[in-house]
């Protein structure tokens, strides 16, 4: 009997350490870390310049990601993933993914308040200027009005951090 990989993801706002905690992670498990931002960046580079594009690109690398992720798993391999789950559908991306190979998930829910993100999101911006751009209290209020909490009746089995 063939034995799939752990997926786990991560459910938080802008700030909330996401990433970093998707980096402590993947060596805590020995697992494939998959970065939403490195692919971006590969894929394409100096494209993104506004919410709406992120939104665009995202979409265009998610059924390569999916079936890359889906790959690695099947290997037995766990895979964490800094990609957002911070709505109902990208947990429903995530949820299907791992329902079409049996393989186990767990969703790293980062519960942190505005003000709490915003302290990061300022650190993150003085330790690295480049992200300037996105990385402010106007963007932080654009997306932060399209989170969604995950919720019981999604079928998740949620770790709250």
């Amino acid at each position: 009997m063939n034995r799939t990989g752990m997926l786990t993801f991560f459910c938080g706002k802008m700030g909330a350490g996401k990433s970093t905690k998707s980096k402590v992670l993947s060596v805590e498990k020995n697992a494939v870390l998959v970065s939403e931002d490195d692919w971006l960046a590969a894929h394409y580079p100096n494209q993104i310049h506004s919410f709406e594009d992120y939104l665009t690109f995202s979409g265009l690398i998610k059924p390569f990601v999916k079936a890359h992720v889906q790959n690695i798993l099947q290997t037995g391999t766990n895979v964490v993933m800094d990609f957002p789950a911070n709505t109902v559908n990208q947990r429903a991306w995530f949820k299907q993914l791992c329902s079409e190979i049996q393989s186990q998930h767990e969703l790293i829910f980062l519960d942190l308040s505005d003000e709490q993100c915003l302290i990061q999101i300022a650190k993150r911006r003085a330790e690295q200027p480049e992200r300037a751009q996105f990385d402010n209290e106007t963007v932080f209020y654009h997306v932060t009005q399209y989170f969604q909490a995950p919720s019981e009746d999604e079928g998740l089995n949620v770790i709250s951090n």
